[in-house]
């Protein structure tokens, strides 16, 4: 009997060795089962960069795309693409910076509170109402139900609430422990301030629920505005929450790598370039070129008259045959103007591109003015936001520089270019009846939305469109078949579809969300909550 017990324990024994070493066996060694918080805060940092230049741009009417074979303006658009991945992200590294010994409170933790809301934010503004209270549980909830829009931005306000608090109290303490942030290398006062001058522009976007109880939005604004101590904002570009481009880890997407397939296939768009030249703003001469056919028929490039956008709502075929070429030996003068080659094309660091911006911060104070939500000086506000749009593109009182690419100009790091002088008085721009701020009234904020319109130009993402969705400021071209939708040429959509995983995936849950919203379409062309 000794025997047989002896016998059994050795098998168990055996069996138990076995399976710890198939276990052993089993793990990946080139595949870690933990890494440090800061590692995946940099890989959700990288995912936030909005990237310029891209078909976001275009559906900013900043620029057209002239050749079909790279694109065209249309607004046919499908299921958007949503975050829920880097969001997984994040959820990944608050639980690694508890594994390693943090506290409840720290500022992993206060970031990631953070990026849920940009996050949440930029997907609520994309669809419509998200799945939110129910998801990021993985295993535990594979089918979860969607939240109001309205549900949604209350809880991106109470995200950037507790954010606020917790950077004021890791600022307090002295907390040194984060490592891997790229974007304030670890500066914990430049997160605070982030977080409220995000905070405003969420705000802003409620402006047509400014009446709503549970969203408080007037006194929130107002109390962020008179708490300056305990709600910091930013005070200058040196604040900006902004992607910076190092060559050659990360170029700026235009490059003279790809100069010669993309610097005349993109004109500058008609809807961002009139504003500009209307107002006789020297950002054009940064930003755009002279038309070919302009300067042949006499135009200085000094001329705002000599700069010709593209309509993005122009035919394709048609915009083609007009945009000309503007290099090699067969120079063939164009009816528009293409997009400022020395700035974009001449380097691999063109420019910053914002995520969220100072100019920005300047015009959503000087709105919030506007719309006597605060009292303040909302002129000064919006002559802050010129000035900062102005300095960032090198713009300075008196003599100005700028170049255009000479025919049969070549693209270098020393420049083919063909410089031309512009005298420039900030007083005498101000002073134009356009331009100069027209009070607190109708036409002041319209005059606010358009500045901040011009500001945006190839940054933030889409926030120019969510701006002209809210406001109809600027008025964006349509009138033709270049940016038809599913509905037809002159209807351009308020939002995207959901993706088309949420209807074969999570299907009660998108049905009832669909039913809901839009009477059971999925409509890009059927309004979402916030702008009704």
């Amino acid at each position: 009997m000794k025997k047989i017990i002896s016998y059994i324990m050795l098998i168990a024994l055996f069996a138990s060795s076995c399976s710890k070493t198939y276990d052993k066996m089993e793990m990946n060694p080139n595949n870690p089962e933990s890494v440090p918080a800061s590692l995946v805060l940099n890989g959700v940092e990288v995912s936030l960069a909005p990237g310029a230049w891209g078909l976001q741009q275009r559906w900013n009417q900043f620029s057209c795309c002239n050749y079909n074979y790279y694109g065209n303006q249309e607004y046919n658009w499908g299921g958007a693409s949503l975050s829920y991945g880097t969001l997984k992200n994040v959820v990944k590294m608050e639980a690694e910076a508890l594994k390693s010994g943090a506290t409840a409170v720290n500022p992993y933790s206060a970031i990631g509170k953070f990026v849920r809301a940009y996050l949440f934010y930029q997907m609520t503004m994309t669809v419509g109402d998200l799945p939110m209270t129910e998801a990021l549980k993985g295993a535990e909830n594979l089918k979860p139900k969607y939240n109001t829009q309205k549900e949604v931005f209350v809880q991106v306000n109470k995200w950037l609430e507790e954010a606020n608090a917790d950077f004021a109290s890791l600022i307090t303490k002295a907390d040194n422990s984060l490592l891997g942030d790229f974007y304030y290398n670890n500066d914990l006062r430049k997160w605070q301030k982030l977080v409220n001058t995000f905070r405003l522009r969420v705000l802003i976007t409620l402006s047509k629920k400014d009446t709503d109880a549970d969203l408080n939005v007037k006194a929130t604004f107002a109390k962020i505005i008179g708490g300056a101590s305990t709600y910091p904002i930013f005070s200058s570009m040196n604040d900006n929450f902004q992607f910076v481009y190092v060559n050659p880890f990360n170029k700026y997407p235009s490059n003279p790598d790809n100069y010669g397939f993309d610097a005349t296939r993109y004109n500058t768009s008609s809807t961002f370039l009139n504003l500009l030249t209307a107002n006789k703003d020297p950002r054009t001469f940064v930003v755009a070129e002279p038309a070919g056919s302009k300067l042949k028929a006499g135009l200085l490039p000094s001329d705002y008259a000599a700069f010709v956008g593209a309509s993005p709502a122009a035919d394709l075929a048609d915009m083609s045959s007009k945009a000309g070429t503007n290099n090699g030996a067969a120079f063939v003068p164009g009816e528009y103007s293409f997009n400022g080659r020395k700035r974009y094309y001449s380097t691999y660091l063109a420019e910053n591109t914002f995520i969220v911006g100072y100019p920005e911060m300047c015009f959503n104070m000087a709105e919030a003015i506007n719309r006597g939500w605060v009292t303040g000086d909302a002129e000064q506000w919006y002559k802050n936001g010129i000035n900062a749009s102005h300095g960032f593109y090198g713009i300075k009182e008196g003599a100005n520089t700028f170049f255009y690419l000479k025919a049969g100009g070549k693209v270098t790091e020393g420049g083919d270019y063909t410089p031309y002088n512009v005298n420039f008085s900030f007083a005498t721009f101000y002073a134009q009846p356009a331009v100069k701020y027209a009070g607190n009234n109708a036409m002041g904020l319209e005059q606010i939305i358009k500045q901040k319109y011009v500001a945006f130009f190839q940054n933030s993402g889409s926030e120019a469109y969510f701006n002209y969705r809210r406001t109809g400021f600027p008025a964006f071209s349509l009138g033709g078949p270049g940016t038809g939708n599913s509905a037809g040429a002159n209807k351009i959509p308020v939002r995207f579809k959901y993706p088309a995983s949420e209807s074969s995936n999570n299907a009660a849950n998108y049905k009832d969300a669909i039913n809901s919203q839009f009477g059971g379409n999925d409509d890009i062309n059927a309004k979402i909550w916030v702008i009704k």
